[in-house]
């Protein structure tokens, strides 16, 4: 972060999973602790510790110095209508809306907090936990120049940010990034059930699916070349690996069919967490 792009104010409803990991995030990246409030009824241990090492204000009285300049939501989608009245004096015409939550719209977000003109939503997913995560990000038109590059620094605290210009493709973006940690976590459990039932140690097959992964992820993050180049890369004519993927691509109900289905489901359910 510069110094040009760090809000004066921020606050911050909900320090769970995300909110917390989004929060170290800016505390590493440079943001004042000073300059940050959270709002979460029960904030964890940690997170208490942490802002009481790094001077952030822990459920101040809302509004008591104003409204914020930056109001990031990072409470669960069906708490924002409860929780809104409380976060009216956080908001004016200038405060930057930043909401993480799931299916919620701008409309949504305009009907629970009236007064606010400049919204982001943004989609990020678990691995922002470790500065690797990867945000999707719209911006509505109330959203100035300024305001965008301030949102587009805090995202990028914790990993890539990529700006879409339709709204509607937030939701397609949950279904893919928002939510496709799970799916990789579920191919690391289907691999080792799946060795195990090979002939191997429980262990034994959980410590190299997980590896598998973790290195498979370390070469595409350190390689320029496209997904499909390096399965091709590993895969030799007759060899293994193609017997492997003959399965894996069959041309019904193989993965490119499964992962379709999945995300198109995970996206449905964004829609319909919008009400």
């Amino acid at each position: 972060m510069t110094d040009t792009r760090l809000p004066r104010s921020l606050a911050l409803v909900g320090a769970g999973k995300m909110g917390g990991a989004m929060l170290e995030g800016w505390l590493a990246a440079g943001l004042p602790g000073a300059a940050v409030s959270i709002h979460d009824p029960q904030p964890s241990e940690a997170m208490a510790r942490l802002c009481a090492e790094k001077g952030v204000a822990v459920n101040p009285q809302p509004g008591a110095a104003g409204s914020a300049e930056v109001l990031v939501l990072a409470i669960k989608p069906q708490m924002l209508d409860a929780a809104a009245p409380a976060l009216q004096p956080l908001v004016s015409g200038e405060t930057l809306v930043v909401s993480v939550l799931a299916g919620k719209t701008v409309a949504n977000l305009e009907a629970a907090l009236p007064a606010a003109r400049a919204i982001v939503r943004a989609m990020p997913n678990l691995p922002a936990s470790i500065g690797a995560g990867a945000t999707g990000a719209y911006a509505n038109a109330g959203t100035s120049a300024e305001q965008r590059e301030i949102a587009d620094t805090l995202l990028r605290a914790s990993g890539l940010v990529e700006w879409v210009e339709d709204e509607a493709l937030i939701d397609a973006v949950t279904g893919v990034s928002g939510s496709g940690p799970a799916y990789v976590f579920a191919l690391v459990e289907a691999l080792a059930q799946a060795g195990v039932a090979a002939g191997l140690a429980e262990d034994l097959a959980m410590r190299l699916a997980r590896q598998t992964v973790v290195g498979a992820g370390a070469l595409l993050a350190q390689s320029d070349l496209p997904a499909a180049t390096l399965r091709a890369n590993v895969t030799s004519p007759g060899g293994t690996t193609a017997a492997g993927l003959a399965v894996l691509q069959r041309a019904e109900n193989g993965l490119p069919d499964l992962v379709r289905e999945t995300v198109a489901a995970a996206k449905r359910r964004a829609g319909e967490l919008s009400g």
